[in-house]
């Protein structure tokens, strides 16, 4: 369903995008079914470019999320602390490429990210260690893999250049510490990035779908979902609301 809508769009190539790296932004999120998604992208066909890579437009991630051993950054983020981060390892399927990735949201509602490419997992060699030290609040040895998850992305570029829409779906999570598995195929995960509040052509077009923004962080909710030991207080409507657009089939 979603592949077909895809092919309504002019591409865009990485190349093209480099001036939308938006590496300081503000992010909002929305959540709806795959089959919203669908009407939305029926809908910004002539506002948005696609990017397409190697003629693929709708790309294999797959993210491997590291926290401390008593869930410091799941713990921080559930209390909305500012200064909160992830790391988390981030692999581009299609590609190969991995990188070792630090997120951190500031006390202006603004995420910085800080990235190295990588090779592989092991976060106890020199250049890991070196890079955790400049941009980690945590001691290396205090970190344990904790959530794994797949997805599907597609990436939208307005024609004014001043944005980005990421779009995912087909989620799967795997707790690396519990064994249980989730599934939410039937979840799309709306991201719209830009940095200030430019004019965005999509919003008008959400809000007409009845979409409306919703936090949502695949680190967090797919914690919450698989592993029952951990709080989940301030999650709840969240978790109630993932739950109503999973049995919405």
């Amino acid at each position: 369903m979603i592949n077909e809508v895809t092919r309504l769009y002019e591409p865009i190539t990485l190349a093209e995008m480099s001036e939308v790296k938006l590496m300081n932004r503000i992010d909002t999120k929305f959540v709806t079914t795959v089959q919203k998604l669908t009407q939305l992208l029926q809908m910004a066909k002539d506002a948005y470019w696609m990017q397409e890579i190697d003629g693929q437009r709708n790309l294999a991630y797959d993210t491997t999320y590291f926290d401390t051993k008593d869930y410091d950054m799941y713990s921080k983020h559930l209390h909305g602390h500012t200064g909160r981060q992830k790391l988390r390892f981030r692999t581009y399927v299609s590609s190969g490429l991995q990188f070792m990735e630090v997120k951190t949201k500031n006390n202006h509602n603004r995420t910085k990210k800080k990235r190295m490419e990588v090779t592989d997992m092991n976060i106890n060699d020199s250049n890991k260690v070196q890079f955790l030290h400049d941009h980690l609040h945590y001691n290396v040895s205090d970190l344990q893999p904790a959530l794994n998850n797949h997805f599907n992305r597609i990436t939208l570029v307005n024609k004014a250049k001043t944005e980005r829409l990421t779009i995912d779906t087909d989620l799967e999570f795997n707790n690396l510490q519990t064994g249980t598995m989730c599934n939410m195929e039937n979840l799309a995960i709306i991201e719209l990035k830009r940095d200030g509040l430019c004019y965005s052509p999509v919003l008008e077009m959400l809000r007409q779908l009845n979409i409306h923004p919703h936090g949502f962080s695949k680190y967090c909710m797919g914690s919450a979902l698989s592993n029952d030991k951990l709080a989940i207080n301030r999650f709840k409507p969240r978790l109630i609301d993932v739950r109503k657009i999973l049995n919405n089939k």
